[in-house]
């Protein structure tokens, strides 16, 4: 009988080659899906170059990983915006990795890390096609409403109040 390793959720270092290779990975994942076909290298690049990942630190943010043994699962980042909210960004799960609970075990790790900050809310937002996050995001609380960026690639706008 052989036991499986334990997932565990951590804080990354956004700049430590891990975070590093899970972005290039989100990336990679929501470039082709976006495309709805295999993303080319410089369109990955070009998206992360983009919307980079070196302030998920704090103290104006965070980057969580999750990993099982050696390998890394997935990340979840949140900015700390004006007002005490956390903005979540950067949420992907490998593949492999995904009808585990993965997805809700960073999440619910981020919401608690929130909380711990004195964060009152955490907003989101996501694409059309992405129905499992958005799914995920209702199933944690969130709720669905009024846009709060401009960012041309979101569809869908969440929030969940932390108090």
């Amino acid at each position: 009988m052989t036991l499986a390793l334990p997932i565990l959720v951590s804080a990354a270092v956004s700049a430590s080659a891990e975070a590093e290779k899970v972005s290039l990975r989100y990336y990679e994942d929501i470039v082709s899906r976006y495309h709805g076909r295999p993303a080319l290298r410089q369109e990955i690049l070009a998206a992360q170059a983009g919307y980079p990942i070196n302030d998920l630190v704090a103290p104006n943010g965070l980057l969580l990983l999750a990993r099982q043994g050696s390998a890394v699962l997935g990340c979840a980042g949140m900015r700390i915006r004006p007002g005490d909210i956390g903005e979540v960004t950067r949420v992907f799960v490998e593949p492999a990795a995904r009808g585990q609970g993965v997805g809700r075990l960073l999440l619910q790790n981020l919401e608690s890390e929130s909380r711990a900050l004195g964060l009152t809310a955490l907003r989101l937002d996501t694409r059309s096609d992405l129905i499992e996050a958005r799914s995920l995001y209702a199933s944690l609380g969130f709720i669905e409403g009024e846009a709060h960026n401009t960012d041309p690639y979101a569809n869908h706008w969440f929030r969940k109040e932390l108090r």
